[in-house]
């Protein structure tokens, strides 16, 4: 084997589609990078993603899922990238110190720069506290597409989606092609929380029934899952008495959220986001940790692969800018970001007075129609754009082009 590096100029953590487009642009930006990934084969989710719908926005055409990663897979490799499967980060600390991990040995390496890509994971049955037994038969959704199209194993037979976002929804379509029966897919609010596409071609399609305002309030069963209880939930999230309804079923899948892994970057002394729970960042990526930058959906939740590989293409040119340049952040003169009315988060939080460019990322709180976005500072709307359907399965971006010098402190994103 050969011998491994003791230092380089980015590190990244991850390879996913953000880590993989970081690693990939820094790398074409004249850094040394090394990738490391806890899994033995690049790619991250992509890989257990057979369906389509991955590269329009990226290389404009519709490919999978894996189709998608190997895109990346073959310019990491050209670009020279080293790469280190199998492998965690067992300690990291300021400075760019960071202790790697694999077949049981340990070794130190040095990063001028590191790029956090580790993405995300699922919400469990633990976390939403549903009352009942404990029987089999109950997975996460991503764990249930593993097991269908990496493993070839067969969850069931009959089956109720819990939550209606884009994992779940695809894997309503997946199931059925398996075979199996989905008596119904599941949504606590009153709207979807998944793309519209996905609605449209893996539920009407199909004639799968989408029940708005329900979530499962009970599920039966011993050895194996017989059947879960169901209500009807107002406004502020609780059941309505006398609106339960039992459903037969021998599996539940729980698409009810994704959360940032960000165990690693709470460890390193990163300011994480009460909100997105990824970490506060300023325009180029670099969180509150000199040197450590994030992308993709360790920072927030991402729509589609093709906007977490785009960001994470620009967190690695800034990485590799930091790394080549001696380490500076610019003018250290920062501006906030704020969220006004009708956002629910906004990414980056802060921007450096300076800065040249600056893509502002963000999600509505509700469905809205015709409505414009404002971004606001000292009192005055500097950017607008008016949009004529907002939803919070979508993601907005907003290129930020204004003078942002003088006295101001603040800007503000808001639906007007």
């Amino acid at each position: 084997m050969a011998e491994r590096p003791r230092e380089t100029d980015v590190l990244v953590i991850g390879g996913g589609p953000a880590g993989l487009a970081a690693a990939a642009q820094a790398a074409e930006a004249g850094a040394r990078v090394v990738l490391v990934d806890r899994n033995r084969r690049l790619g991250g989710i992509l890989n257990q993603c057979i369906h389509d719908g991955f590269g329009l926005h990226t290389f404009g055409e519709v490919l999978s899922g894996p189709e998608f990663a190997d895109h990346y897979v073959r310019r990491v490799l050209e670009a020279g990238v080293r790469i280190y499967t199998d492998t965690i980060v067992a300690g990291m600390e300021g400075g760019g110190e960071v202790v790697l991990s694999s077949a049981g040995s340990r070794y130190p390496l040095h990063a001028r720069s590191t790029v956090l890509a580790m993405g995300c994971r699922e919400r469990t049955r633990g976390m939403i506290r549903i009352p009942g037994t404990r029987p089999a038969g109950i997975y996460t959704a991503g764990t249930a597409q593993w097991l269908t199209n990496m493993a070839n194993i067969r969850v069931g037979d009959r089956v109720v989606i819990l939550g209606s976002g884009d994992i779940g929804l695809i894997m309503a379509r997946r199931l059925t092609l398996e075979g199996a029966e989905v008596a119904a897919v599941l949504e606590l609010l009153p709207y979807p929380s998944g793309l519209p596409r996905n609605i449209t071609q893996c539920l009407d399609d199909y004639d799968i029934p989408l029940y708005l305002s329900h979530s499962v309030v009970e599920i039966h069963g011993r050895g194996r899952l017989e059947r879960v209880t169901v209500s009807l939930f107002d406004d502020n999230r609780r059941p309505i008495p006398g609106t339960e309804f039992d459903i037969p079923c021998d599996t539940l899948l729980l698409s009810v959220g994704l959360i940032p892994e960000n165990e690693l970057s709470r460890r390193a002394g990163v300011v994480i986001d009460p909100v997105t729970f990824g970490p506060r960042v300023d325009e180029r990526y670099m969180t509150s940790v000199e040197g450590v930058f994030a992308a993709g959906n360790v920072l927030h939740i991402h729509d589609i692969a093709d906007w977490a590989a785009k960001e994470g293409e620009r967190a690695g040119r800034f990485a590799a800018d930091y790394a080549l340049q001696g380490g500076r952040r610019l003018s250290g003169d920062r501006i906030s970001v704020e969220v006004g009315d009708g956002i629910r988060y906004v990414v980056p939080q802060s921007i450096d007075r300076s800065a040249r460019e600056v893509l502002l990322s963000f999600r509505v709180r509700d469905p809205a129609e015709d409505r414009e976005v404002n971004v606001v500072a000292g009192g005055e709307v500097i950017m607008k754009r008016r949009f004529r359907r907002v939803h919070p399965a979508t993601m907005i971006q907003l290129p930020l082009r204004a003078d942002l010098q003088g006295d101001l402190d603040r800007l503000e994103v808001l639906l007007a």
